[in-house]
């Protein structure tokens, strides 16, 4: 690679101090924008922003995405289903039909649940989100609270520890380049950022290009479910060749507060606070060698 990759890295809310904007992400933009290429250059240049509309209510960047300099966008979903417009959906998918990496992240119950109005080439990426009102996950016994020291928050809520502490994930065979590790014991990483409720994602019907890569286990249920779906890439009827993407549970396995609690966070999030991501040197470096790997997967082709 021989110019750095653009980034954009966006939330669906415009700025509010109380609420998981794109301030909350702060470790995650810096990481990135230290990412060096094999020839000691900068691998990124990074643009960190929330939501910010036009007099149409469009987002000013995402309706017009695909007509920008960004290779990837990195888009958290911490909206309640207002967050995307049908222009913010186009530029999107158009984004995708050149080539351009997508990363989409979401949280419980229907946080983020604008996922579920993306389009065209981009449809399977929010058919892969699974909500409480919309899109529910195939197995009805799965509709009900994991999650049970937070009542006022419904399924899906998987229950992976506290925030600030980590999980131990279960990578599923065959072992996705995603997950190579090679400063890990085990060749792999092993470890994501833990949350008590995380949302659900999976593989839609008829995605013969897509496959879950790893899968997280409720400390309440002992119940498993997938962490992240990666989509690789493949040709639409019109020849466009796709970027790829990725489908990730909860956009807190990315934020300050979850990488460092001290960071802080919004007002209305109560639950205890957990020390092991401070605790486990691995732990950092294995989400952090997971953000780097992220970088590369979803580099378009004429980058890699």
């Amino acid at each position: 690679m021989s110019q750095p990759m653009r980034i954009l890295l966006q939330t669906t809310i415009p700025p509010t101090e109380d609420d998981w904007g794109i301030d909350r992400f702060s470790l995650l933009r810096d990481y990135l924008s230290s990412l060096k290429n094999d020839r000691g250059h900068p691998l990124t240049e990074v643009v960190a922003r929330d939501r910010d509309e036009d007099t149409n209510g469009n987002d000013v960047i995402l309706g017009h995405l695909a007509n920008t300099d960004f290779d990837q966008l990195w888009l958290f979903a911490v909206d309640v289903g207002d967050g995307l417009t049908e222009q913010d959906c186009a530029g999107i998918n158009a984004f995708r039909q050149r080539g351009g990496g997508i990363f989409a992240a979401r949280d419980h119950q229907d946080l983020g649940s604008s996922l579920c109005k993306l389009t065209g080439v981009c449809h399977a990426i929010g058919a892969s989100h699974f909500f409480h009102s919309q899109n529910l996950e195939p197995d009805a016994n799965r509709h009900c609270a994991d999650d049970r020291d937070t009542p006022t928050i419904s399924w899906p809520n998987y229950h992976t520890g506290r925030n600030g502490d980590y999980q131990r994930i279960i990578p599923v065979e065959p072992i996705h380049e995603l997950l190579h590790c090679p400063t890990s014991p085990q060749g792999m990483i092993e470890y994501f950022p833990a949350h008590p409720h995380e949302g659900s994602v999976g593989v839609p019907p008829g995605e013969a290009s897509t496959q879950a890569i790893a899968m997280g286990t409720s400390l309440v249920t002992q119940q498993t479910f997938n962490l992240a779906v990666a989509f690789d890439r493949t040709t639409d009827r019109w020849g466009n060749r796709l970027g790829r993407a990725v489908s990730a549970s909860t956009f807190h396995h990315f934020c300050d507060y979850n990488w460092n609690p001290a960071m802080g966070c919004p007002s209305f999030v109560t639950e205890p606070i957990g020390e092991g991501m401070l605790a486990e040197p691995q732990a950092l470096a294995n989400i952090h060698t997971y953000v780097r790997n992220l970088v590369y997967w979803l580099a378009p082709e004429k980058q890699r």
